[in-house]
């Protein structure tokens, strides 16, 4: 190794954290505001311009390589061979500089599930007051809300007679309305959340990083964490790789992996933890043999049912040149207008059937006919409802492609492997084409665009879901949070990594199962919760 050339602060700090994403900003800004110094390795860059920190311009940096990792699935076999996009920020925020700005915290029995299969203190009672104290939430007075938190969480206008429809036709169909699915009931049709504030993407670097920096006890340092440096099994450091050399950032207590459900395992595999054969495979030599790395990697799929629209009422307007510039100039002199939402305003929680306990289907309204990437649009008027479910048993796993640090890992979801997720996956087309018959609807509904009125039996749903299912980019999972004396678990509940010292994973890989709904939020939850485990604070518990 070179010797260095890091700043002194750098080279001695309290704590090194890898990855400025949702945890590790989380984890930063508590950890310094506790007098703690930090180290925290990004890879990425600025987050500074308008592609990110724009609301409506979403589609674009999950597409720009220089934001983006770049990911993709292995081939899957249950989805005829397609590889499907993961992007995964590599950007100073992380995933939630280039995400879709949603805030759901997931159901409440999500937590339970998590605490029962081995996650002690991790049940709703011990998350929820992390939950509060992250956020600022600006949708009224609620005791399970919070209202000084670093996190903004705000409600678009809904200015766009669509928005209100789609939640009119929820309750036509015989669905509940919630005022506040992330407070006492998230089933039912409602209002959306979203981690904007002012008219900006309120991103994990702009809430936590950007505070954390003014303390004075941070020092972000750029560059390609290759692996964990360890004395005998005690991490003292992180390996990285910075402008063609490689050094060491030492830290004097911890180190914190948050690096994100696809590059922590992988980190985690390239410094000797992981399954010892495959490990060995790829000239690792083992130093803790946990066969759970890597493992248990979940996420959502979702299809894009959508309509033409028989009034001129959606985005479609502006879906050219001359409208998205108006959009933007609007954007960057007043921070209002359509760029300063996510255009995500309304949607639901709904059950697939009465058999479950719990809301399983998931609903974003979008008033535009359009890929998720910004790519493709329907020609002329239309708007469309994202859908799928929340639950899926299938598993699939991260393995190193190489012994090179700078090689991506194979990812293999595994998607669709479950003969309930093709049920569930039906059960979305259907109740989706009930919503969009009622009444409510009448006088926007034009023909079916996708999946068309021509795919109706099991057979023809299946074939379209084959081929048009897309990830909700959610991955998580993968370095499981469980019970020491469980053999596939890889951090305890104190997200300490079993079988080594002085390393934590603080990220969405330790979640045992999925949570109903998009992952930021409770990936923020994570780093929050960390903080108080690492400074060794009584954990918040709440009385519900």
């Amino acid at each position: 190794m070179h010797p260095t050339d890091l700043p002194k602060a750098a080279q001695d700090a309290d704590y090194v954290i890898i990855g400025a994403g949702s945890a590790g900003c989380a984890l930063a800004y508590r950890l310094t505001e506790a007098g703690r110094t930090v180290t925290l390795i990004e890879y990425g860059g600025s987050d500074i311009g308008p592609f990110i920190q724009m609301p409506g311009a979403l589609s674009y940096p999950m597409n720009m390589s220089r934001y983006d990792w770049g990911f993709a699935s292995q081939p899957e076999p249950h989805l005829g061979g397609r590889t499907l996009a993961t992007p995964r920020g590599k950007v100073i925020g992380g995933s939630s500089s280039i995400n879709g700005m949603v805030f759901v915290r997931g159901n409440p029995q999500d937590f339970q599930h998590w605490a029962d299969s081995g996650a002690a203190g991790w049940d709703y009672a011990g998350v929820l007051p992390y939950f509060k104290r992250m956020e600022t939430w600006h949708g009224g007075q609620s005791p399970l809300r919070g209202t000084d938190g670093p996190l903004h969480i705000t409600r678009g206008k809904r200015k766009n007679p669509l928005f209100n429809t789609f939640i009119e036709a929820g309750q036509q169909s015989g669905w509940p309305r919630t005022d506040d699915y992330n407070g006492a009931q998230q089933e039912g049709f409602g209002p959306m959340e979203a981690t904007i504030w002012k008219g900006r993407r309120w991103s994990a670097a702009n809430a936590y990083l950007r505070p954390a920096k003014k303390t004075g006890l941070l020092t972000v340092v750029r560059g390609l964490a290759n692996r964990i440096l360890f004395q005998g099994k005690r991490a003292y450091g992180v390996e990285i790789e910075r402008g063609g050399r490689t050094e060491a950032v030492h830290a004097t207590r911890e180190v914190i992996v948050s690096a994100s459900s696809i590059n922590t395992p992988k980190i985690l595999m390239m410094s000797g933890i992981g399954p010892a054969d495959h490990l060995r495979q790829h000239g690792i030599t083992p130093l803790a043999d946990r066969p759970g790395v890597g493992c248990n990697l979940q996420d959502h799929l979702e299809i894009y049912m959508q309509y033409k629209s028989l009034k001129p009422v959606t985005l479609y307007t502006y879906y050219n040149l001359l409208g998205k510039g108006r959009v933007g100039v609007e954007w960057l002199l007043q921070k209002t207008g359509l760029g300063a939402s996510n255009q995500f305003e309304s949607c639901g929680f709904i059950r697939s059937s009465d058999a479950k306990d719990y809301p399983d289907i998931q609903y974003h309204f979008l008033p535009l006919a359009v890929r998720y990437d910004g790519k493709s649009a329907a020609k002329g008027h239309g708007f469309q409802a994202h859908v799928g479910p929340m639950r899926s048993k299938s598993r699939g796993a991260i393995r190193l492609a190489s012994g090179d640090p700078k090689a991506a890992p194979e990812i293999r979801f595994n998607y669709m492997s479950q003969p309930e997720d093709w049920v569930e996956f039906r059960a979305c087309v259907r109740h989706t084409r009930r919503i969009f018959d009622q009444p409510a609807f009448a006088e926007y509904r034009g023909d079916e665009i996708q999946p068309g009125d021509a795919v109706q039996t099991d057979d023809q749903i299946d074939a379209f879901i084959c081929e048009h299912a897309e990830s909700a980019y959610h991955p998580c999972g993968s370095a499981m949070m469980g019970a020491v004396d469980d053999p596939m678990a890889v951090v305890d509940p104190e997200l300490r990594v079993i079988g080594v010292e002085g390393l934590r994973v603080a990220d969405s890989s330790i979640f045992p199962r999925i949570t109903n709904g998009n992952l930021n939020g409770p990936s923020i939850m994570t780093g929050e919760k960390a903080a108080d485990h690492i400074l060794g604070r009584p954990m918040l518990r709440e009385a519900i």
